[in-house]
């Protein structure tokens, strides 16, 4: 048996430090950590407790500052500047391919997808919803609620608001509660997509979203967005300051220590996948040492009765 303690075995997301973001910099290892270097000072950073480091441009990092942080499953982001574009990602820390095996098999049924679809809209309006309402009237549902919070974020704001409209290939054109919107909304997939990736999940394989390598972040990001990221864009574009990305990333920061999401974000994804309880699923996940091969499969029609999967070593 493998003591769940270790951080391999058992990823403790939900005790992190969210994220940080580097840009214009170096990074190598230090000591048993890492630290970043500018022109002019080296700043110790706590891998060990950090959840999610994001590179943006004129950042390099070296072999062992990697593996440094791949020993300590913080997941590494190559993004864009001030985060607004997300390029590659690392792999995150759990081994056991059984949560993205039964992600896929709930996105590949129907009935299954429907019923993960409808438990996200009934945590979105923390209410039970009517089962005779159709993935279509639950979507118009949602798109009247994200309509009031922008409206009565506006209304408490003294922000007008003329809708959500931004270009990628422009984005200073943009207003700047879209630019704060979108911002926001960049840190909080960031923080989602490490979730999903500490758990095993594939960031890919959604259930109301489709076709996109992140669509279950945005699925699940979804469920946080009314309650973090829209008083928080307001709030910053109504303070609105020179470097406006740069001071959404700090209200967020805050924001997400003040709600607790990191501890939440890993239950709620296993309440909506309809998943056991935590401690029993990663009891169950790693009863075996994760160092062993992997095991191999049989058809059913083969397998004599009582014969589970052997491993044979590689």
């Amino acid at each position: 048996m493998i003591d769940l303690q270790d951080l391999h075995a058992l990823p403790k997301f939900r005790d992190g430090l969210s994220y940080l973001y580097l840009e214009h910099g170096w990074i190598d290892q230090d000591a048993k950590s890492i630290a970043f270097h500018s022109k002019s000072e080296k700043t110790p950073v706590p891998v060990a407790s950090l959840c999610m480091l994001m590179l943006g441009p004129g950042t390099s990092i070296s072999h062992a500052a990697i593996r440094t942080l791949a020993d300590n499953n913080c997941l590494v982001v190559w993004c864009g500047e001030e985060n607004v574009r997300f390029y590659a990602s690392g792999m995150g820390g759990t081994r056991s391919a059984a949560p993205l095996l039964r992600q896929a098999a709930l996105a590949s049924d129907e009935v299954s997808r429907l019923g993960v679809a409808r438990r996200m809209y009934a945590m979105r309006f923390e209410e039970e919803i009517d089962p005779g309402l159709s993935i279509e009237q639950l979507r118009g549902m949602e798109g009247v609620r994200v309509r009031d919070a922008y409206a009565r974020q506006s209304q408490e704001t003294g922000i007008e608001w003329h809708g959500r409209s931004y270009d990628r290939g422009d984005w200073r054109s943009a207003d700047p509660v879209n630019r704060a919107l979108s911002a926001a909304n960049s840190c909080l997939y960031g923080l989602c997509h490490a979730a999903i990736l500490s758990c095993g999940y594939s960031p890919a394989i959604g259930f109301i979203h489709t076709g996109k390598q992140l669509s279950f972040v945005y699925d699940v990001a979804d469920l946080y967005k009314t309650e973090v990221t829209v008083p928080v864009a307001f709030a910053a574009a109504r303070d609105a300051t020179e470097d406006l990305e740069r001071a959404v990333r700090l209200r967020c920061r805050d924001m997400f220590r003040q709600t607790k999401l990191l501890r939440r974000i890993v239950p709620d994804i296993q309440k909506a996948l309809g998943e056991p309880e935590a401690e029993d699923l990663l009891a169950e996940l790693f009863a075996n040492d994760p160092a062993m091969p992997a095991p191999l499969w049989t058809p059913e029609s083969e397998r004599g009765e009582g014969t589970g999967p052997e491993v044979t070593p590689q």
